[in-house]
């Protein structure tokens, strides 16, 4: 945590600055996500990354109600990259929780044994280095190498089979082996090979590679097998997906299985008792890292015992039984040479500094977030100062810290080499796209723009949102076209997507008639009648083909396949993008239209609780902010919170919002129903159940983690559409309140009875 972070520790801040910080790491992180893992350019090391993770987790924990369901927190990856074909993975490929500090690594041990029950034993750890490269996974059957593809989003990845056989750690074929084996490890390039490959691009005026790690992504990530197998890829195996059978009864066991099979596995890998012998290793290992030859960002710690990492399970992303222990990261000075406020789709308008390009951990850092107007003052939201209360100014020569945001921050400003000319920084209290005002609301940390959709930043940012990846994803439409259509005129909101072609047609057309009307005054031998029609019919006072020309193009507007940049073929390959659309699912359709606070996550929620649009769209009309049995459905949602059941409530009570979501479903064939949870089997699917009192025989985050891998919804509070209320000794008002409703109760025996668990 860096010096600023230290003076204003989580627990100081306010729910709006809280809010606000959230809002603003996830933005950020979701295109740190796509430049990494898709493009494999990142503009941020690994390091800051996490850490933003880590800062995110902290604020999720103060304010649970404000958790973002598209928090970072909640997502591993990106999408996969277009060019190579899907692969599901059977199992998925999650990411790894953080730790920075001793403490944290102390705190993940408690947090193990208080999970499993365990006060006084030791817990058995693997410790390993983290490569810093590419995760692949391998899939055997019957011995022999029949797929390989990326983590992706860690539920879809690419398939780069064909790639994956040119590397030479890789083996095509394994004996005695389970007959299926899927292999999980990190593709990474030495330090000698990558200045080699970087000598010989040069030399060939190719493409050179910032960082071993981006070079091994784009070699392995190659559309012709070819250039991979011209490339010093190497491959360590530290992990296993499906498996027709066990491999061991330890992570260390299973690693030593790995390696006879063939796999090379880190030679540093330890087995350590408990978290002191943990750091141990740490220090031995980051005090080797220097001489490794290859580029690791931190030390990861798994539970040796395969028997305790099942009943540990999984969060949503992470699994519960590991935690990657990452390297402190490094700092820069730099000039800060101008200060841009952006405006994002909730009118709030950020500050970013603009840098004398520098390299940062391997990285080329241009720009670096100032969060608000506080924070360039040099002081806190309480007005208490940051920074030795040294405010921040446009030429200053400037600090670059990596690894307390997903985009670099500033750490600290050197007064004596300030310029003279140098003047503190006026936060502008317009918008600098629209012209409105610009208010910070009391306790609010962020200036918001009060221009709505009527500024041209919101909407177009809102537009951009709807398109994206993980809401309706049209090929074709991506950033630069809509901004480009918004400037048009041509798109101002969701449905105006889909009357584009019949619009595009509608001009053709009308372009057409009026060329062919022209073409006849040409040759006319009394064109002044047919003239003066034309005008009339044009709105014109006089007429000539010039002014015609322009209000035609007023009224109709050139075609699109007329466009710079646009011909017949992608103008039609766009529309038929577009009407596949028509069809989109549930938690999409949700997610899409931009409400504040609801992100994938939630909208994954949503869906998964009310089921169809017609039932989410009549639960949201009929909720009332804090009142009612809509009210208290929406906030017993186990993940969804009043801050963000009073942001959906009021986008569906506002009359543009509301006219606008109208419009759009006006123009989709179907809104297709929520899958619901494979577990269709289990006792308790779909049911909601509340756990209360102390359990026994297994910890209520253990209880909670059976009850939702079996398909049930796990509810905070006891309601009407409470199914099953599991009580153990000391339960309370929620037992209480579940008699009083007559909602069914069992004990913590009849619970395992009834999931075959006794």
């Amino acid at each position: 945590m860096d010096i600023d972070h230290a003076k204003r520790p989580v627990d100081s801040l306010g729910r709006d600055e809280a809010n606000a910080e959230i809002e603003r790491l996830t933005d950020l992180i979701r295109r740190a996500d796509l430049a990494y893992h898709q493009n494999d350019a990142p503009f941020i090391s690994d390091a800051e990354y996490d850490a933003a993770k880590r800062r995110l987790i902290e604020l999720e924990k103060r304010f649970p109600e404000l958790k973002r369901p598209d928090s970072p927190t909640e997502n591993v990856g990106a999408p996969p990259r277009e060019g190579f074909a899907k692969v599901h993975h059977r199992v998925p490929m999650l990411s790894l929780a953080n730790a920075f500090s001793e403490k944290e690594v102390y705190d993940f041990d408690k947090r193990i044994r208080r999970f499993l029950g365990i006060d006084d034993a030791t817990i058995d750890y693997c410790a390993e280095p983290k490569i810093d490269g590419l995760s692949l996974s391998i899939r055997y059957e019957a011995g022999q190498l029949v797929q390989a593809a990326t983590r992706g989003d860690g539920e879809t990845g690419e398939d780069v089979t064909e790639n994956a056989r040119t590397v030479c750690d890789i083996p095509k074929t394994l004996t005695d082996a389970p007959d299926i084996l899927e292999v999980r490890g990190e593709v990474y390039m030495s330090h000698d090979d990558f200045e080699a490959l970087n000598r010989a691009q040069a030399e060939q005026g190719g493409k050179t590679f910032a960082n071993p790690r981006n070079a091994a992504a784009g070699s392995l990530r190659q559309l012709d097998p070819q250039i991979t197998a011209s490339r010093p890829l190497k491959y360590f195996a530290y992990a296993w997906g499906e498996l027709s059978q066990p491999l061991a009864d330890t992570q260390i066991g299973a690693l030593h299985r790995l390696a006879q099979l063939g796999f090379k596995v880190n030679e540093l890998t330890r087995l350590c008792h408990g978290p002191r012998q943990l750091l141990e290793h740490y220090q031995r290992i980051e005090a080797a890292r220097p001489d490794l030859g290859y580029d690791i960002d931190g030390v990861v710690y798994k539970v040796n015992d395969l028997g305790l990492q099942r009943r540990l399970g999984f969060r949503s992303n992470t699994p519960r039984w590991a935690i990657a222990h990452k390297f402190p990261p490094e700092t820069v000075w730099t000039w800060l040479l101008k200060i841009d406020i952006q405006v994002g789709r909730t009118g709030a308008l950020s500050p970013v500094a603009r840098l004398k390009p520098v390299t940062v951990g391997g990285v080329v850092v241009s720009n670096a977030t100032l969060h608000n107007e506080d924070y360039i003052k040099g002081v806190d939201t309480n007005g208490n100062p940051i920074r030795g209360g040294k405010d921040i100014r446009e030429g200053d020569w400037v600090k670059v810290y990596r690894a307390g945001d997903v985009i670099p921050k500033i750490a600290d400003v050197d007064l004596s080499r300030r310029p003279p000319e140098a003047r503190p920084f006026e936060f502008p209290t317009k918008c600098p796209v629209c012209g409105s005002d610009a208010i910070r609301e009391p306790g609010d940390a962020v200036r918001r723009c009060t221009g709505g959709m009527a500024c041209p930043a919101q909407a177009m940012e809102r537009l951009k949102h709807f398109v994206g990846r993980d809401a309706f994803d049209i090929e074709g439409l991506g950033a630069k076209q809509v901004e480009a259509f918004y400037l048009l005129g041509w798109v101002r909101e969701p449905a105006d997507i889909f009357t584009l072609a019949a619009r595009d047609s509608a001009g053709k057309k009308a372009l057409v008639g009026l060329d062919e009307v022209l073409t006849r005054l040409q040759g006319s031998a009394d064109p002044d009648e047919q003239k003066r029609a034309l005008a009339e019919a044009l709105g014109l006072d006089h007429f000539d083909p010039d002014h015609a020309r322009e209000r035609f193009d007023e009224r109709s507007r050139t075609p699109l396949a007329r466009q710079h940049g646009w011909g017949e073929r992608s103008v039609q390959k766009l529309f038929r993008s577009i009407e596949a659309r028509r069809r989109i699912p549930l938690e999409r359709m949700i997610f899409s239209l931009g409400i504040r606070h609801v992100g994938e996550v939630a909208s994954k929620l949503l869906a998964r609780h009310y089921g169809s649009w017609e039932a989410f769209e009549t639960a949201m009309t009929r909720a009332r902010d804090g009142d009612g049995p809509e009210w208290e459905e929406l906030t017993n949602i186990d993940g969804v919170g009043e801050v963000l059941a009073r942001s959906l409530v009021l986008a569906f009570h506002q009359d543009a919002e509301r006219a606008m979501i109208d419009r759009l479903v006006a123009q989709l064939e179907e809104i297709e129903d929520a899958v619901q949870p494979a577990a269709s089997d289990s006792p308790v699917a779909g049911k909601t159940i509340v756990f209360t009192g102390s359990l026994e025989k297994m910890t209520r985050a253990e209880a909670k983690a059976r009850a939702e891998a079996l398909g049930a919804k796990v509810a905070g509070s006891v309601s009407r559409r409470t199914d099953l209320v599991v009580a153990g000794p000391g339960a309370g008002s929620k037992a209480k309140k579940a008699a009083e409703l007559g909602v069914e109760i069992i004990d913590e025996d009849a619970w395992l009875t009834l999931i075959g668990a006794a």
